[in-house]
């Protein structure tokens, strides 16, 4: 018996379209992974940076209503009255990856910064004459957000004096003025200030990680002071933030009277930390003080009484 072999290239030319077919879903992907990918996840850490912005602003506002109706309630004591109730504020620390593709997620860590526990007398709010209550100061306690950030450029938050400050490799700026009202007499400039001052509890003033968190805060007490200010220090790390929100071209808290040679506002880098000096020109300041004892615990856990 003789064999006959027959040349059939059908089957070469299959798997040859099989080939190509999965070249091209790899060159696809490729320029999904390369050229998109980073775009949406930029987008998507600059749209979580907003929320925290949002969440930030939110915690600014849940802390002012506290210290006003806790304020209230400490002057005006009731067995019904609750100025000490714990509200619980929500921060969401980062992002996911996206799924199926190569990229990376980003992180973030809050802090509080505890300043009147610690002692620190660096970083305070000081005013001359001094108030009884705090002779060396008021310290500027904060609360910070950190974001670690893999494809937008990281971003720090800060809570401290009242005002939000927002910093990245650019420059720093406040997003968020302080809560400072003004009113303007004959000789006299009048400077009403609520301040916040942040105190912590040990072990639960730090976390960090993507997931969402939740800052507790509850007012415990007030002090008040009034008199006439020589000058008004800052000594912050954000000067800058803080110069502008009080002499930003019309809508600084201070421009008006700045720019009417009422007030002198300037930064001091001739100090460590760097100081905002406010002092009085042609007319007097007046200085109304609130400062708001706030406890703040930072992560997951109990909540502690703080006092």
């Amino acid at each position: 018996m003789q064999r006959r072999f027959v040349s059939d290239k059908t089957a070469v030319a299959g798997v040859i379209e099989a080939l190509l077919l999965v070249a091209l879903v790899a060159v696809i992907l490729s320029i999904i992974q390369l050229n998109y990918i980073p775009q949406i996840m930029e987008e998507k850490e600059a749209d979580h940076m907003d929320q925290v912005s949002n969440q930030f602003s939110n915690l600014k506002s849940v802390i002012e209503i506290q210290s006003t109706i806790g304020i209230i309630n400490e002057e005006n004591p009731s067995p019904t009255h609750a100025p000490y109730t714990s509200i619980s504020s929500p921060l969401t620390l980062g992002s996911k990856e996206l799924p199926y593709f190569v990229s990376a997620r980003s992180y973030g860590q809050v802090q509080l910064i505890d300043r009147y526990k610690a002692g620190d007398k660096n970083y305070r709010i000081n005013i001359q004459p001094a108030p009884s209550d705090f002779p060396t100061g008021i310290p500027l306690t904060s609360i910070k957000y950190e974001a670690s950030n893999f494809y937008f450029i990281p971003q720090t938050y800060v809570l401290e004096g009242g005002g939000i400050v927002l910093q990245q490799s650019n420059g720093e700026v406040m997003i968020v003025n302080p809560a400072i009202n003004v009113v303007n007499y004959t000789d006299t400039i009048e400077i009403n200030w609520n301040i916040p001052l942040f105190i912590g509890a040990p072990g639960k003033n730090l976390t960090g990680g993507y997931k969402e968190c939740y800052i507790r805060t509850n007012y415990t007490k007030h002090y008040e002071y009034e008199g006439t200010a020589n000058f008004i220090h800052i000594y912050t790390d954000y000067p800058d933030a803080w110069n502008q929100s009080l002499i930003r071209d019309d809508t600084g808290v201070l421009w008006e009277y700045y720019n009417n040679g009422y007030v002198d506002v300037k930064i001091d880098d001739t100090t460590t930390p760097n100081r905002v000096v406010i002092t009085p020109v042609t007319k007097n300041i007046n200085l109304k003080l609130t400062v708001a004892a706030i406890g703040v615990q930072v992560g997951a856990g109990t909540v502690l009484p703080t006092s």
